[in-house]
């Protein structure tokens, strides 16, 4: 595996250049480090990761598959290249599409000479690789419409590891204890406040119920650019029902995750096929409710409802967000049911071992140039993977309603 030597985490120190990690051999290379905090720095540390990785990537001729990631952008340039000097195959991981994102945001415009040559150049990476992997239907859409046939893509949905995360009673959690919020109704975003979400509803909700609701508590756990927007608010409205932490050690993941009775998502519907929110797998597995404001015809959407673990939001109804937070805070049971449902499809949809299992598929088929295993997921995804069921848990994870 090839990646970068930075962090996710500011302030965390450069990762080692070389280490196996489970089996997997990691290799770093020096791209240069500044990060998020300017436009400038971030597009430095772009452009000296495609140097580097990139040399490193066509040199890879003993490699059999070259997998590359659509984050950093453009990146699938460097497997495309590879074909070139090598026999090795292509496969695209669709996450966050760029420059579709760069467009929705307003940075580049399509129609400008930047944007043309970025998109034509995009294209081609999805065109040429042997399989794009697309984590949904939205998704698989937006590249259908770069001339990418059918028979070159798979859906697997993202995933998480049902044993790392999984529910933990209130009354069994560490972390709610340390943090104070034995009696508090908990309503979590966390993870990464990024462009693409939207926080309006969220904030007029924790608005109204900071003087209807005593027992109401937004907590903030995480980073990101919208971090001090969403701070000035509170702040603004001398709101005292907000609260924000840094990330958790990934060793916490699973008290942190279990530590709120719902969590709160987001998406702006411009991108919608751009960007799934990878926190929702979390959420389920950990077996809590999710309350998810944006479109409602997207992946996220679409999986809450599929799942009934949740509700969705249309933009624009903080007010009804609001009365569904005050409603599960007096009805735990049903927050209870809703995340034990959420639970249950998750380790039916998202459990680790089934989405690799996917993955297995689809790169040995890449590999021996035979068609892909299968072209739509989940749809037929449970019968195909059954015997996956022998390396998981044989029972299903008993989730019991906690009711305060």
């Amino acid at each position: 595996m090839l990646c970068s030597r930075g962090r996710y985490l500011e302030g965390r120190g450069d990762a080692p250049r070389s280490e196996n990690v489970r089996g997997v051999q990691v290799r770093r290379v020096s791209a240069t480090s500044f990060g998020k905090r300017t436009s400038v720095g971030r597009l430095v540390d772009y452009l000296t990761f495609h140097l580097l990785a990139g040399v490193r990537t066509v040199s890879s001729c003993w490699a059999d598959v070259v997998v590359t990631l659509t984050t950093p952008p453009l990146v699938g340039w460097m497997g495309a290249v590879a074909k070139l000097f090598s026999r090795s195959r292509h496969v695209n991981f669709v996450m966050d599409l760029h420059p579709d994102a760069e467009f929705a945001q307003g940075m580049i415009r399509i129609d400008s000479v930047t944007g043309r040559v970025l998109e034509r150049i995009h294209a081609a990476c999805l065109r040429r690789a042997d399989a794009n992997v697309v984590l949904g239907s939205y998704q698989r859409e937006r590249i259908t419409s770069r001339g990418v046939g059918p028979e070159r893509i798979a859906e697997i949905p993202v995933w998480s590891d049902g044993r790392e995360i999984e529910p933990v009673p209130h009354a069994e959690n560490p972390l709610r204890e340390r943090l104070g919020w034995s009696d508090r109704f908990v309503v979590m975003y966390s993870g990464n406040a990024g462009v693409v979400h939207r926080f309006d509803e969220l904030l007029a909700a924790a608005r109204e119920l900071g003087s209807t609701d005593p027992r109401v508590l937004f907590a903030f756990v995480g980073g990101g650019p919208r971090t001090a927007e969403i701070r000035a608010f509170g702040e603004e409205h001398g709101l005292e029902n907000m609260e924000f932490h840094d990330y958790f050690a990934r060793e916490e993941l699973r008290q942190s995750l279990s530590a709120a009775d719902v969590h709160f998502m987001s998406l702006r519907p411009e991108h919608v096929g751009i960007a799934v929110p990878g926190k929702l797998y979390g959420i389920l597995a950990a077996g809590r409710p999710a309350l998810f404001a944006g479109p409602r015809s997207c992946e996220s959407a679409e999986t809450i409802l599929a799942a009934n673990a949740g509700e969705v939001f249309e933009p624009g109804q903080g007010e009804e967000l609001a009365e569904a937070i005050r409603r599960l805070a007096l009805d735990r049971a049903e927050c209870a049911q809703l995340g034990a449902r959420g639970r249950l499809y998750f380790e039916d949809h998202h459990e680790r071992g089934l989405c690799v299992e996917a993955w297995r598929e689809v790169l040995e088929a890449v590999a021996a140039g035979a068609p892909l295993p299968f072209e739509k997921m989940p749809a037929g995804f449970r019968a195909r993977l059954d015997t996956v069921r022998g390396a998981l848990p044989a029972e299903r994870t008993t989730v019991e309603a906690e009711v305060d």
